[in-house]
């Protein structure tokens, strides 16, 4: 029979541990005592309004006041809520990992309603051991509410052994805790005004009760309350005016100058608590601090952490604000998040809420949503690309720009090219550019051929794309340097104005001559003949099908990607020139012409741009033959 045993830990080894490991971040302490003080304060006024208290109790004069001594080195956390007798500070300060909170939370879980319950903040006890990672002795001096409860006061210098005594007073007068802590040495900059004051407003901006900083040496202003107890994601948005959404939002980041595209209110009761607002930033700012950690997560208005990965949906990590939820579940340190159920829900959550945003916008003033496309539309691509609920639901809004800079839904743009963009096969065919500058001579000719033309220039465009076609397969999107235009949109057959100027050896010798010039690992030479005299002599393409997957491979491995590049070179058997190369005898005369030929295309594709020609020509040279 197995023989059970109990591992022993002692506080003489333990202690050490956690002083030093207990939190990745020592300044991690002013959050835990000051967490500590606001649930004392929440602790009393529960029990009044449960009536376990029979007097005239007034909440609005909680007050916790956070004081630097710089002539002594010590931080004092003084406030004037629940405090506790001796019996109290055995149980929960000398016994490590009891939790009062969570004492007090069971005790009168019966009487407790929903919202009082995910009030009280702490629920491991640990928290104010964090003092001694900037202590080398911390006091406490406690006086409970309780009927003729005497005060205390325990002593400990980071050691097992502590002093705890009855005294007969303090300087609270009814009710209340006061911590000092002694700082040491290695941890004096937290004595400094501008430090304190900085770390108050970090972890505790919009704790919901008044916290006062002062400092002894007047240096500085006396008395200062640091934090907003009433912010604006408890409000009704229902009640909120657009220029408060605003103000809050430089409240949060004073640095930006603009302001917010848009807001998502969040607020939710069931199956799970959470309330917040998540600015959508100017692109000028997304790209300064893109995933930068701007939104916070709170916990009761406590600053718990700004990595909230799992929790907002990836595609969403670069927008700004603030989320406060009890529900969200910790480990030990508050700085990391535990994936479970409910951290999914809540995840789905705020991307249902940001698509119905944009639906609101879409449908409330469509004008207004297409001025803010371009700022907004590769977050769209990506949360359609990366999830398939909100890709369902944004679809039908999702907007395309034309080259003339209209806008379009799918529906209502193939509605317009429906009737003279559908090939032989009846698929329609949307043409689009990347760059309409750069690529004029390609997108002109679409339109002197009576084509619209869409301009898609986003990094996901091949993955977006490819998505939208397997969601729809009567339609194709094809660039409009991917071939020659008749072959983008093939119809069926028809008469052209082609000139058979070259017999059929003929045409496999100005193949063969131009394959001679070009590398064909970069390169494959095609006659096509049905392109007319009027066309060029000779186009290099990309085939769509080509680009795309290079492009796929390009944006997931972020390499450089020109020397894996096919290109197909596509001539013209039927232009002049190409009768002229065939016929020219002198063979220094039909190389210059044949490397013209290349030359042009080369350029007209913008590929010698910093490039050394020995990769593309196999007989390398550095000239332009005009």
């Amino acid at each position: 029979m197995n023989k059970q045993n109990t591992i022993n830990v002692t506080a003489d080894n333990i202690f050490p541990i956690i002083k030093k490991f207990l939190y990745s971040d020592n300044e991690i302490f002013i959050r835990e005592l000051i967490s500590n003080s606001v649930d004392a304060c929440t602790k009393l006024k529960t029990l009044c309004s449960l009536g376990k208290i029979k007097n005239n109790y007034d909440d609005t004069k909680n007050i916790i006041y956070v004081i630097i001594d710089n002539i002594n080195n010590l931080i004092i956390i003084k406030d004037n809520g629940i405090g506790m007798n001796k019996a109290e500070i055995e149980k929960y300060i000398n016994q490590i990992a009891f939790s009062g909170a969570e004492d007090f939370v069971k005790l009168y879980k019966d009487d407790l309603k929903e919202n009082e319950n995910n009030s009280i903040i702490g629920h491991f006890g640990l928290g104010f051991y964090s003092s001694f990672m900037i202590s080398d002795k911390v006091e406490i001096f406690s006086k409970s509410y309780k009927k003729n409860s005497k005060p205390v006061h325990w002593i400990c210098e980071g050691s097992p052994k502590f002093i705890l005594n009855e005294i007969d007073d303090i300087d609270i007068i009814d009710h209340g805790t006061k911590i000092i802590l002694h700082v040491n040495n290695q941890n004096k900059s937290f004595l400094d005004f501008i430090r304190l004051k900085e770390l108050l407003l970090k972890y505790c901006k919009f704790i919901s009760i008044p916290i006062h900083l002062q400092t002894l040496d007047r240096q500085h202003e006396n008395d200062i309350i640091i934090n907003n107890q009433k912010p604006l994601w408890l409000d009704d948005p229902l009640k909120i005016e657009d220029e408060n959404y605003i103000k809050f939002y430089k409240y949060l980041y004073p640095l930006d100058i603009q302001d917010p595209l848009f807001w998502i209110h969040l607020n939710i009761d069931y199956p799970f608590k959470l309330n917040g607002i998540l600015f959508f930033p100017k692109k000028s700012h997304v790209h300064v601090d893109m995933m930068k950690n701007k939104i916070h997560l709170y916990q009761n208005q406590i600053f718990v952490t700004d990595n909230l990965e799992g929790i907002v949906p990836e595609f969403l990590m670069f927008l700004c604000g603030v989320i406060d939820s009890p529900n969200i579940p910790l480990n030990v340190s508050r700085s990391y998040l535990q994936s479970d159920d409910l951290v999914k829900k809540i995840s789905n959550y705020i991307s249902r809420k940001f698509a119905d945003k944009l639906i609101y916008l879409f449908n409330n003033n469509r004008k207004n949503f297409e001025n803010k496309w371009e700022e907004i539309r590769i977050v769209i691509e990506y949360g359609m690309l990366t999830d398939e609920n909100f890709f369902n639901k944004l679809k039908s809004i999702f907007l395309y720009k034309t080259i003339d800079n209209n806008f379009y839904t799918l529906d209502e743009y193939i509605d317009k090219i429906r009737y003279n963009q559908t090939n032989k096969e009846k698929k329609i065919i949307i043409l689009y550019t990347i760059d309409k500058k750069k690529q004029y001579l390609y997108v002109d000719t679409a339109i002197q051929s009576g084509y619209n033309v869409l301009e898609i220039n986003t990094p996901l465009i091949s993955h977006f794309i490819q998505k939208i076609e397997n969601e729809n397969n009567s339609i194709s999107f094809v660039r409009v340097d991917s071939s020659n235009i008749n072959d983008l949109i093939n119809k069926e057959d028809q008469i052209t104005n082609k000139l058979a100027l070259l017999t059929d050896d003929q045409k496999n010798i100005i193949k063969e001559l131009f394959s001679k010039e070009l590398n064909p690992n970069n390169f494959t030479v095609i006659l096509n003949e049905n392109m007319l005299i009027n066309e060029m002599p000779i186009m290099i393409y990309i085939p769509e099908k080509d680009r795309r997957i290079t492009d796929i491979k390009y944006f997931n491995s972020n390499i450089d990607n020109i020397n894996h590049q096919k290109y197909h070179v596509i001539i013209n058997p039927n232009h002049k020139l190409m009768y002229k190369i065939v016929n020219t005898f002198d063979k220094v005369k039909k190389n210059k012409l044949i490397k013209y030929c290349i030359n042009l295309a080369l350029i007209s594709q913008n590929l010698l741009t910093g490039e050394d020609l020995s990769k593309f020509i196999k007989n390398g040279y550095q000239e332009l033959y005009m």
